[in-house]
């Protein structure tokens, strides 16, 4: 069995999925079915504050998309970021996932049951996909990390450049500005 084939079989099996019950859609990565928990409220405040932020700052022929699917089939990957900026003619084209080669940046929101998922299978996927700016925002510790400029080291996928930040820091990613000074952490008011 080939790895396009295994991917197209996942695939299928994931339309069968019922998401209400899941809560959140299952990703899938080099021949894994990722079970995602659904987003807790603290997790869904961050997400809005980010929202509010950056969608001022984009210019007219760009969206900001969350929890949408994000394809490379040709991978064997189906990612579904937190948040995601986009052209508006990807955010309208025929196809049901976005091509993350058309993807400005991608904003993941570390949860507390599985942060392993976005620093290291997230951080192999998105420059393998052509994601030109990942930002990881993790609400466990008041952390931020932007990475930027994917490469290929040593036949792997990795991104050039990494800029750590603190809550209370302004991160500039791709000419945007987010101000993390007014994002919650995990533990006041006890969510995820």
């Amino acid at each position: 069995m080939t790895e396009q084939s295994v991917y197209r079989q996942l695939c299928e099996f994931r339309e069968t999925f019922d998401p209400p019950e899941l809560l959140a859609w299952p990703e899938i990565s080099h021949g894994l079915l990722l079970m995602m928990m659904s987003r807790r409220k603290q997790h869904q405040l961050v997400s809005q504050r980010l929202r509010v932020q950056l969608e001022p700052q984009l210019d007219t022929d760009l969206v900001l998309r969350r929890q949408t699917d994000m394809e490379d089939a040709a991978l064997g990957v189906l990612r579904v970021p937190d948040l995601v900026v986009i052209d508006e003619k990807e955010a309208t084209a025929d196809s049901d996932a976005i091509d993350p080669r058309r993807s400005h940046l991608v904003i993941e929101i570390v949860s507390r049951s599985n942060p392993a998922n976005d620093y290291e299978g997230k951080l192999r996927d998105y420059p393998a996909m052509g994601v030109p700016h990942y930002l990881i925002i993790d609400p466990r510790d008041g952390s931020a990390v932007h990475h930027w400029a994917p490469t290929r080291r040593s036949g792997e996928a990795a991104y050039d450049n990494r800029q750590h930040y603190v809550f209370g820091d302004m991160v500039t990613v791709g000419g945007w500005k987010i101000d993390t000074a007014g994002l919650p952490r995990y533990g006041e008011g006890g969510g995820r």
